[in-house]
């Protein structure tokens, strides 16, 4: 494919993450070009940067948490915002780890309650954003163990390359974020994987392409172009013998800046679930589902006490963008827009009526 005479540059933001991969891995494979675009990709030290810059139009587009979006949408903790999510990037591939002590009892069968008591006193835990993935992971693992993450632990904000630093200083008992930061922190025996975010929800959304809804309404071409880009990179990202390549790639200093073996750890390995970009799209598709389970744990948390869910979500995750996209590549779409899941605690979402009628791990465990 010969690329076009002139590109548009579009400014995507990221940060220093195992699944910003498809970003990394689609410029350096010349796909944006290919597609008449010119990745400008910009490192962000914070979900909260990449949420200002999304705002204020510094970036056009980015690597995002799924819930991230959805708090910008709504408007909690941020000026109210209308967004879009173009796609999925990966699924899995995140983690909560404790401090080694605490992750060996935790193995050895005691409860977290019974470790929270023999400390004295609350866990301290951090996560990387109020309504991102993290804290839902972190926060639904806790309830589901008969811990109260608002209550009964003390779950603090840090940005995911401060987690290592912070667990050396002796300010966490553990953290739930993404990779490689937890292989980080167990390089630095600061801390231990005790729970793989698969084993919470597993196939679970993790990050996404996002944006302002006015660049899809106005710009929609340009937006579709994007996401076959971020498409075929998240399929060429899939194939195990490319991996190696990709992880050199976001070695480098403009990106992950550390080792590639060490990038290569966690995605990987046999002890967690795959780390999944694509898997003929199965990972890409902007579930209706997923974005109504953010809603269900935003009001069970207290968080959000607004109505017209279906509506919200219909009007964030662009699905019809999407579908033309993928036709355009090539890449198969899913029987439907709803999927189903059973989570860790057993409770099917979406919800059926055989199962349990409460938005997480037990009734008792609301705000």
């Amino acid at each position: 494919m010969t690329a076009p005479a002139s590109l548009y540059k579009l400014k995507l933001g990221f940060v220093a993450l195992t699944d910003c991969a498809a970003l990394v891995a689609a410029h350096k494979l010349g796909l944006d070009r290919e597609l008449g675009l010119q990745f400008s990709l910009q490192r962000q030290p914070s979900w909260s940067a990449v949420r200002d810059k999304l705002m204020n139009g510094q970036l056009d587009a980015a690597h995002a948490l799924y819930g991230l979006v959805y708090g910008m949408q709504l408007g909690m903790g941020s000026p109210q915002c209308d967004m879009a999510i173009l796609m999925t990037l990966n699924q899995n591939g995140q983690g909560i780890s404790l401090a080694p002590a605490l992750a060996q009892q935790y193995r050895q069968g005691m409860s977290l309650r019974e470790i929270s008591r023999d400390l004295g006193r609350p866990l301290m835990l951090a996560h990387t954003f109020p309504t991102g993935t993290h804290a839902m992971w972190l926060y639904y693992w806790l309830a589901a163990q008969g811990i109260h993450p608002l209550r009964d632990a003390r779950c603090v904000v840090i940005p995911p390359a401060q987690m290592d630093e912070a667990m050396q200083d002796g300010l966490l008992d553990g953290f739930c974020a993404g990779q490689p930061w937890h292989a980080l922190a167990q390089r630095h025996a600061v801390a231990s994987l005790v729970a793989d975010s698969a084993a919470i929800w597993p196939d679970h959304p993790e990050k996404v392409v996002a944006c302002r809804r006015e660049l899809v309404q106005q710009q929609p071409a340009l937006a579709s172009r994007l996401v076959q880009t971020l498409l075929l990179a998240s399929h060429w990202l899939d194939q195990p013998e490319n991996h190696a390549q990709a992880a050199a790639w976001l070695a480098e200093d403009d990106y992950l800046a550390m080792s590639a073996a060490l990038i290569l750890q966690h995605w990987e390995s046999t002890d967690v679930s795959p780390l999944r970009f694509c898997a003929a799209g199965q990972v890409n598709y902007p579930y209706l589902s997923d974005g109504l389970w953010f809603l269900q744990q935003y009001r069970r948390w207290g968080m959000w006490q607004g109505e017209g869910e279906q509506n919200v979500v219909a009007a964030v995750n662009q699905t019809a963008l999407y579908q033309q996209a993928a036709q355009a590549c090539g890449i198969p779409l899913p029987p439907d827009g709803m999927r189903h899941s059973v989570l860790m605690d057993g409770c099917h979402w979406p919800e059926q009526m055989d199962s349990a009628p409460s938005v997480g791990a037990a009734l008792q465990f609301t705000h």
